[in-house]
């Protein structure tokens, strides 16, 4: 058992995206959050946060010359263990270099409250272009309230629906150099994943999903 992938616990295995009549609606201010019902986004607003442009052309390729040597070294997996993810390679990382540590800790202090105690190691989740991730709920006995995650490569559409309740849902435009934070309810009420490329379609139009890396931070369980 992979310990950094145990985070992944109460898979839902149905294509959560058939059979619904899509109520758009968008995120006030934003443009990058639509969802089931303006109710739902308005909730749910101040949980889930999308930021463009978080990291600049040149700090991803700082960030990808660290990475590539060691994600090279892995071949992509399309039989995870708990079945949540197809198409992956990954990795953890506790040391940076001074220029990635700085982007880091830009991601600390705009995600996770000041003396928020984090998870050690961050972790690193390459997707192949044919690559997704299924819903699911990240477990809360390995991570806490936070989730915050750097999106390179590519663009991509991440979704939740809360638990039980399928018609309540969200989806989330990550651009390419975006930061996204998912907080609280959204966290524990909610499954997220990353979709196909041929379902990768935000509030009508096509965002094409190619190869994409997340460099994913978490804090610890209370």
């Amino acid at each position: 058992m992979r310990p950094r992938l145990a985070v992944l616990t109460r898979i839902r295995r149905a294509a959560l995206c058939c059979g619904h009549t899509r109520r758009l609606s968008s995120c006030a201010g934003s443009g990058l959050v639509v969802g089931s019902s303006r109710e739902l986004v308005q909730r749910l607003g101040s949980k889930v946060e999308v930021r463009t442009a978080f990291i600049s052309e040149e700090e991803e390729g700082t960030l990808l010359r660290e990475l590539e040597p060691s994600l090279k070294k892995k071949r992509y997996e399309f039989d995870h263990w708990d079945d949540a993810i197809h198409g992956y390679r990954e990795t953890e990382r506790l040391s940076w270099g001074a220029a990635c540590e700085e982007v880091l800790n830009r991601v600390r202090t705009v995600a996770f409250p000041e003396g928020s105690p984090l998870l050690g190691p961050v972790h690193i989740l390459d997707l192949d272009k044919t690559g997704y991730i299924k819903p699911h709920i990240d477990s809360v006995k390995f991570c806490g309230s936070t989730i915050a995650g750097l999106s390179l490569l590519s663009d991509s559409i991440m979704r939740l629906v809360k638990e039980g309740a399928n018609d309540e849902w969200l989806d989330l435009l990550l651009p390419r150099h975006s930061l996204y934070i998912l907080r609280d309810e959204a966290r524990y009420n909610f499954t997220h994943e990353i979709l196909k490329d041929e379902e990768s379609v935000f509030n009508g139009k096509k965002v094409p999903r190619l190869r994409r890396i997340s460099v994913i931070c978490r804090n610890l369980p209370s």
